[in-house]
């Protein structure tokens, strides 16, 4: 009986290494496509109403894209934090504090979790007639931002991270591995 649980323990621990190395590839392979928007995936504002460092980066790369010409509009797409804030109006601020013209941003303020992103995303995009999307969040977190796009039906999404890493990645990638198999699938 041992042998078994130490055998299923093993084969559990190969998956986990496999999956989290493919999370990471596909996560910080960037195929340079063009689409209409790019979402940027929400993440905590300072007790000062300015985006952490995390999601400066976010921001940082969806000016990067939109001065690209790599999209066209930007939607931010956030909750309200406990630090008291809405997360999309903070990061439209930063993103017109650094010209980017308020004209090209969409806020949602009800993506609380990257499944609601997801939802409220797809829903926008349709109103909008908007058929193709990049997500913009960290590396570990696309494979299962992508894979709850195709499950709701929105087929051509793609994804861009900004090159910005933590020592608290390695705890998101183990978490991203759950949920991907719960969410996801």
């Amino acid at each position: 009986m041992l042998k078994i649980i130490t055998s299923g323990m093993k084969l559990g621990l190969i998956l986990f290494l496999i999956q989290s190395i493919l999370i990471c590839i596909d996560g910080l392979r960037d195929k340079k496509t063009k689409a209409a928007i790019g979402i940027v995936l929400g993440n905590k504002i300072n007790p000062d109403g300015s985006p952490s460092e995390r999601l400066q980066e976010r921001l940082n790369k969806s000016i990067q894209l939109y001065r690209a010409d790599r999209i066209q509009m930007i939607l931010v797409s956030g909750g309200f934090g406990k630090e008291g804030f809405w997360e999309g109006d903070k990061m439209k601020d930063y993103l017109v504090l650094n010209h980017i013209p308020s004209q090209k941003i969409i806020v949602d303020n009800y993506g609380n979790d990257t499944e609601k992103t997801v939802v409220n995303s797809i829903r926008i995009m349709d109103s909008l007639h908007y058929k193709s999307a990049i997500s913009i969040s960290q590396y570990f977190h696309q494979t299962r931002t992508k894979a709850l796009f195709r499950k709701k039906g929105f087929v051509n999404i793609e994804s861009a991270s900004p090159i910005y890493f933590e020592w608290r990645d390695g705890y998101s990638i183990f978490r991203e591995f759950v949920a991907y198999y719960k969410e996801a699938l």
